[in-house]
């Protein structure tokens, strides 16, 4: 796999494993399977669902836009939109590095149980509200109860698998926010035919619906979610001995598992943080574009709303049956690079044929969003996985891909202005502005890359050795810092 040569850093018992100077050498591939087979029960289903209704309640307003909320509640087409939209991303930015570090001293199950308690209850609020600010205000919030959710899921799963084995699993992940995108179309359409029944209007009940399922999800994923390996409860003594063993087999014994002076001096000036950051942000910003306004560049293709609640269903579906299958070949061929650089070139296609949509037919444009679609979705969490597999260090690692995802996500902020309604039906400022942050994206990866490289051949010339040295690590016993 081509990426920094890393000393690990997990949640788990490294301390146990360390007991077994052989255990490395005592893995039995069988018990391995029968490792990640449990862990594929236990840890990644759970998590789909969760993030499945996440998305779904953070994208629903982009649904809901054109089922008549603009229209009932008065609202103002660029103002007054654009700040329900951008205010969801400001505390949705400034917590994710917050939260992570809470979900590192929270157990998982309790901490994420009451993230998703609270998005559902403000997802509900918002099918009762009168006015445009109160969309506004549950808007912010609904940011920030979602805010720790993807990076703190990223960062529970990174401390069960492999690097070789994360991208798949995340992939998959990643692809509930599209089966969202297609079933939250599948519920916009349905409830726009119940508009007035029960004296609602359609777009309030995909608000409420929504909202409810998600609460009712809350109450059973302080049982479901799993926490650290050391306490999860679904393994044995033995298994979690296994689990620090194969971690530290992939990539080290050097943990950060305690926060000190030195290990924040490790953290602010790792290059790789900031870089990828950046990354994650010119590759985020074209997938909330399509995310929040698939159905609203549709509407002016000649489709009425229904029917653009419904052609965006088939994008989504697409978009995870590549992602998925992205994922298990970056994992197989253990490289990163190749398949970001890949989704670039298949977004920028995509871009360029919108950008020329005067001259092709309906047909052609509806091809041209798939293929943008597709392109994003690939890339995109090759870039978290990518980031993450190269972080070394417990703290380092937390705050690594909660930092990456809180600066992607002002990507969120600038999509929000990107498609605004009244640039229909051409969106060229749009299309020009996503192409470009596509090809920055790109470059950026190959940066990256390099940038990795180098620093092997330094690592391996005996130059960072003195990391070895620092006291970055928590005894057994010894009350984290």
């Amino acid at each position: 796999m081509e990426g920094e040569k890393t000393p690990n850093s997990t949640a788990t018992s490294i301390e146990s494993a360390e007991k077994h100077t052989n255990a490395s050498e005592q893995l039995d591939p069988k018990a391995e399977q029968r490792l990640l087979w449990k862990f594929d029960l236990h840890i990644v289903p759970i998590l789909f669902i969760v993030y499945f209704c996440a998305f779904m309640d953070r994208i629903n307003v982009g649904k809901a836009l054109i089922e008549g909320l603009i229209e009932e509640l008065n609202m103002n087409i660029t103002s007054d939109i654009r700040l329900a939209l951008l205010i969801f991303f400001v505390p949705y930015i400034i917590l994710e590095v917050p939260s992570n570090i809470l979900l590192k001293r929270v157990a998982p199950s309790t901490w994420i149980t009451i993230l998703t308690f609270f998005f559902g209850l403000v997802t509900v609020c918002q099918g009762f509200v009168k006015c445009p600010k109160g969309l506004t205000v549950c808007r912010f919030l609904l940011g920030v109860f979602e805010a720790g959710l993807l990076p703190g899921f990223s960062y529970l799963m990174s401390t069960y698998y492999k690097r070789h084995e994360f991208q798949k699993r995340f992939a998959v992940l990643f692809t509930s926010g599209m089966v969202a995108g297609a079933v939250g179309g599948l519920l916009a359409f349905s409830f726009a035919k119940f508009d007035g029944v029960g004296g609602y209007s359609g777009w309030r009940c995909i608000f409420i619906v929504e909202g409810l399922m998600t609460i009712s999800l809350s109450f059973l994923t302080k049982f479901l979610i799993v926490d650290w390996p050391s306490k999860a409860s679904f393994l044995s003594e033995e298994e979690r001995v296994m689990v620090a063993a194969r971690l530290k087999e992939d990539m080290g014994s050097a943990k950060m598992d305690k926060l000190n002076r030195e290990s924040l001096q490790i953290i602010v000036k790792d290059w790789k943080i900031y870089m990828g950051a950046f990354i994650y942000f010119t590759i985020n910003t074209s997938r909330y574009s399509t995310a929040l306004f698939n159905p609203t560049i549709l509407n002016p293709f000649g489709y009425d709303a229904s029917q653009s609640q419904v052609h965006s269903i088939p994008i989504w579906v697409a978009s995870a049956a590549a992602t998925i299958l992205v994922g298990y070949l970056s994992d197989r061929m253990r490289h990163r690079c190749g398949f970001i650089l890949f989704g670039c070139l298949f977004a920028s296609i995509g871009y360029i044929l919108l950008l020329c949509q005067q001259d092709v037919s309906i047909r052609v444009k509806h091809m041209a969003l798939f293929i943008v679609n597709i392109g994003v979705y690939v890339a995109q969490p090759v870039v978290v996985v990518w980031v993450s597999n190269n972080l070394a260090g417990h703290y380092k690692r937390a705050f690594g891909i909660a930092f990456q995802i809180s600066v992607g996500n002002i990507g969120g902020l600038v999509a929000s202005n990107m498609f605004a309604p009244n640039a229909a039906p051409l969106f060229k400022a749009g299309y020009g502005s996503a192409l470009a942050l596509i090809f920055v994206c790109a470059l950026l990866s190959t940066v990256f890359m390099l940038g990795l490289e180098r620093e092997n051949k330094k690592r391996d010339s005996g130059c960072r050795d003195y990391r070895f040295n620092l006291n970055m690590s928590r005894r057994v016993g010894e009350p984290r810092g």
